[in-house]
């Protein structure tokens, strides 16, 4: 491990109930880095994100965020540390209008400024347009801009993005991959748990490949068309 990583976790387990679902994970992620985990459904990849911020039943082991051991913080303290979760459900408000969900969230972070609706508007036009309609009328592909743009309002410099490619349209996968591409440049670290593998392939750094609750292979952006068939035997390709 090194000190200087954004995350560092070693020997996490995780339960739902008596369920015991992570079986001592061991990843790490540089600050800046784009990482995607792989893995067919059930495999343990939305846990793990969920583990990272103490949503499971009880969890063990170390989860380091920059450098702070947080395995034993409630949840809105481990948030504190720089993280912003999307979950794959988005959870937006669908009562309010675009613009109200984003004048919601507060700074959490110390080290960063939350974005500035400016600077919302000006990554996701469709989300100008649309500031003053409800949730409720907002597309899918809004619906999911709208989740990711509400975490870059809160300062978090970790964002943990679980499937935000799903079910969308090809023109609004391609603004999200614009996105992400966008923070890395601005130095802000992504973990993504992904099905769409055209999506993550260009944007990743690495991969790690979960099954059954831990990790299976580990393979740098670099290994990728090397490494292929390996990933499509995993994946189940």
């Amino acid at each position: 491990m090194a000190e200087n990583n954004a995350l560092d976790i070693a020997g996490l387990h995780s339960w739902y109930g008596e369920s015991h679902i992570l079986h001592g994970i061991d990843m790490y992620v540089a600050p800046g880095e784009v990482v995607t985990l792989l893995g067919r459904n059930g495999a343990g990849r939305t846990t793990l994100l969920r583990s990272i911020l103490g949503l499971t039943s009880s969890r063990k082991g170390s989860v380091k965020i920059h450098g702070k051991e947080s395995i034993h913080l409630p949840t809105h303290r481990i948030a504190h540390l720089g993280l912003g979760f999307c979950p794959e459900e988005r959870g937006i408000f669908s009562s309010l209008s675009c613009e109200e969900n984003l004048l919601l969230p507060p700074v959490i972070s110390a080290k960063r400024e939350g974005m500035s609706l400016d600077e919302i508007y000006e990554m996701f036009p469709n989300l100008h347009e649309r500031r003053h309609s409800p949730g409720t009328r907002l597309s899918g592909g809004e619906q999911q801009m709208l989740a990711v743009a509400r975490i870059l309002r809160t300062g978090a410099d970790i964002l943990l993005l679980d499937e935000i490619s799903e079910g969308l349209a090809p023109v609004i996968v391609q603004t999200l991959a614009r996105m992400i591409t966008t923070l890395k440049a601005r130095g802000y670290t992504i973990v993504m748990v992904e099905q769409n593998f055209h999506f993550a392939a260009p944007l990743a750094d690495r991969f790690y490949v979960i099954e059954h609750g831990t990790v299976v292979a580990h393979v740098q952006a670099a290994e990728l068309k090397a490494r292929r068939a390996e990933l499509d035997v995993l994946l189940g390709v």
